[in-house]
């Protein structure tokens, strides 16, 4: 059953540590999710993935998943979870973040959205009701709600219509999930999504109506769209000051090492994003130093270790100059070492944020931190 308990909360800002119980394990907050679009983290195999990463729950892209393999395959797979070997956690979102991003290939409506495949054009047709099916035969513990992500900029009256027909949508999705049932014999629950843009006044009515319908835990989305970094945290300040403090709150696509840090200081305790995982294959690595572009000739003949002090196989036992090498040969390898880093280190990254929440000095710790993690190396 799924549960959630705050364990401890910092005396001098929001910052929170708690743990969430699902049909596949807990998960201790703050987290970060590892996007496995496809039922597939790229480069990485799932051994690595608990191992290594010691990822405690990963992502599942709905509208992918929906086109490949398709949910007859994952049902008669057993689910997302047996049918990619993941023995722990999954949340899926709801397709409504693809939507937006194929804005030229698809009809917003009441009824939902009609869109055309970017892999072969073919006409399909998502509502709330249908998303919440499609999350159904994935399997994933957590499943989100669909929703319209207007992008930025936008004006004003478009983003009050499409907050007002997200919430519309959401209590078609509240009503098909409370009517309908599981399909592999554990609970699936559903988070509400806070949509708004950057405007305040709409932010706020949108994180008071879903606070309303009372779920287990609560989203933010439509951030990390392009919007300046401080429009996102006064955004994300705005309505963690609005949403139960009781519930987990998961903020959708975010982000950078220092942004996870500045909004788990707001009271954010779910992050997911492709970041450390994309841009590892274009040779970025996320260090507590700074950024490394290992593609700089200054790596070249670099023989220390990625990171020696990482719990990571790949970032102890590769050196700078041998990723670098990879890299610029461009063997898959270089992709998947640099990936397992990234990754070890952003939830090496969110641990450390936890402990420090636990021992009460989480803002002096942020506070030394932020300058070296956003310095380019």
């Amino acid at each position: 059953m799924f549960d959630f308990k705050l364990q401890k909360k910092s005396s001098d800002c929001e910052a929170r540590a708690g743990e969430i119980t699902t049909s596949h394990g807990s998960i201790l907050t703050p987290i970060f999710m590892p996007v496995g679009t496809l039922g597939t983290v790229k480069g990485v195999h799932q051994r690595e993935l608990d191992q290594d990463i010691k990822a405690q729950i990963i992502l599942g892209n709905t509208y992918h998943l929906y086109l490949r393999p398709g949910t007859n395959i994952l049902e008669r797979g057993g689910g997302l979870h047996q049918f990619m070997n993941w023995k722990k956690p999954i949340l899926t979102d709801s397709g409504g973040y693809q939507v937006y991003s194929l804005s030229s290939q698809r009809k917003i409506t009441e009824e939902g959205v009609t869109f055309s495949s970017h892999i072969d054009g073919s006409k399909h047709l998502f509502t709330p009701e249908r998303s919440l099916d499609i999350q159904r035969s994935i399997g994933a513990d957590i499943v989100m709600a669909f929703d319209e992500c207007p992008p930025y900029p936008c004006e004003y009256k478009y983003v009050k219509d499409s907050m007002a027909l997200t919430h519309r949508w959401l209590e078609r999705c509240c009503k098909h999930i409370d009517a309908t049932t599981p399909l592999y014999g554990y609970e699936q629950t559903l988070f509400p999504i806070v949509q708004g843009g950057t405007y305040p006044d709409l932010r706020k009515q949108s994180a008071e109506v879903i606070s309303e319908f009372d779920r287990a835990g609560n989203a933010i989305g439509g951030l990390s769209v392009g919007e300046p970094a401080e429009k996102m945290y006064e955004t994300t300040e705005l309505v963690c000051g609005i949403l139960p403090v009781d519930k987990p709150r998961y903020l959708m696509g975010v982000g950078t090492p220092v942004n996870l840090l500045e909004c788990i200081a707001l009271g954010i305790d779910m992050f997911d994003c492709v970041l450390p995982s994309r841009n590892a294959r274009h040779g970025l690595l996320y260090t507590e130093n700074g950024i490394i572009n290992i593609k700089n000739a200054k790596w070249k003949d670099d023989f220390s270790a990625i990171d020696e002090n990482s719990s990571c196989y790949a970032s102890r036992n590769y050196s700078k100059a041998y990723l670098r090498h990879l890299v610029h040969c461009n063997e898959l390898l270089g992709g998947q070492i640099a990936t397992l880093h990234n990754l070890s280190f952003f939830l090496w990254l969110v641990g450390e944020a936890r402990q420090h929440i636990i021992d009460g000095d989480f803002l002096t710790w942020k506070k030394q931190m932020i300058p070296s993690l956003g310095q380019r190396l």
